[in-house]
């Protein structure tokens, strides 16, 4: 057995026949009523649901529901083809996700660990219910930590003369392989090829308050500013630098007594908390966006 091997995080029995529904659509009557009756009268029980509505009068409705249904593996497939009249009826953008169908991630990391080494305890534990396919970094210095837990790892270098011979090996290796790319402080801009196939399925964490300190040096920025809160962002990646959908963020006060190494120290900390919510809420279905925004049901 692998020194790290996971020993939790298999299918629970009652996963087999549940599944959760997101639901993005203009907003109107009947929409909560519909799609309720809509399960009901397909012999599913509502065991969980949540709804936002920007604005009644013309605004986005959203809405979360989980349901378990009896023999769902086998009946999925008419299922959704018999909710598309209804989603067609009310514009909806919508998905439904079984819960015994674990997400795959693919971890990105250069040299700094502390993010990735909170997703790894995270889903050894089994708080992180999904599957951790691969790790893929830049650079080697995680090989051998991560493989300890049985988890592929793929050191690609990346240089300037390199960097489109090695973003197409990325591709390759997460193509069809993965639903979730997370860069657990990943020192490289995301290639428009790989945010393409994967929108709004990769999460970066920024390591301060979004807007400010964008870029690199985000806590020096900070100190030369003598700010008195840092944070973390994690956000879905857009060809926009750091200008993604945000789906969360913390803070901490800081005084004029602490250094730029002070103020990394306590960032670290931030950064991994935040990010291992953000991924948490994706792989549990949590999170709808709608333009450049996102609403967490969390």
């Amino acid at each position: 057995m692998d020194k790290h091997a996971k020993i939790s995080g298999q299918v629970k029995p009652y996963e087999h026949n549940r599944a959760r529904m997101l639901i993005s659509c203009p907003d109107g009557p009947g929409i909560v009523a519909t799609v309720s009756r809509f399960l009901y009268e397909h012999g599913a029980n509502i065991v969980q649901s949540d709804q936002y509505t920007m604005d009644p009068e013309g605004g986005m409705f959203f809405m979360r529901i989980e349901f378990d249904l009896d023999q769902l593996e086998t009946r999925i497939d008419s299922l959704k083809r018999d909710f598309a009249d209804i989603a067609d009826k009310f514009q909806m953008e919508w998905n439904i996700f079984q819960l015994s169908h674990k997400k795959k991630l693919a971890i990105f990391v250069s040299k700094e660990d502390h993010c990735l080494v909170e997703l790894l305890w995270q889903w050894q534990a089994g708080d992180l219910d999904a599957d951790i396919s691969m790790v893929v970094s830049n650079h080697p210095d995680m090989k051998e930590y991560v493989e300890s837990f049985g988890i592929p790892y793929y050191h690609i270098p990346v240089t300037p003369e390199t960097k489109r011979e090695a973003e197409q090996k990325q591709l390759e290796i997460v193509n069809g392989k993965v639903d979730l790319i997370v860069l657990a402080r990943y020192m490289q801009i995301v290639s428009p090829a790989l945010i393409g196939p994967y929108r709004n399925r990769i999460i970066n964490i920024h390591h301060s308050f979004l807007p400010a300190f964008v870029g690199g040096k985000p806590y020096a920025q900070a100190y030369d500013r003598g700010v008195k809160i840092i944070g973390a962002t994690a956000h879905y990646v857009t060809e926009e630098l750091d200008g993604g959908p945000i789906i969360e963020q913390d803070v901490q006060r800081v005084s004029h007594r602490d250094d730029v190494a002070e103020l990394k120290r306590i960032g670290r900390t931030i950064e991994r908390v935040v990010l291992a919510r953000a991924v948490k809420w994706h792989i549990e279905d949590r999170i709808l966006v709608h333009q450049n925004k996102t609403v967490v049901f969390n």
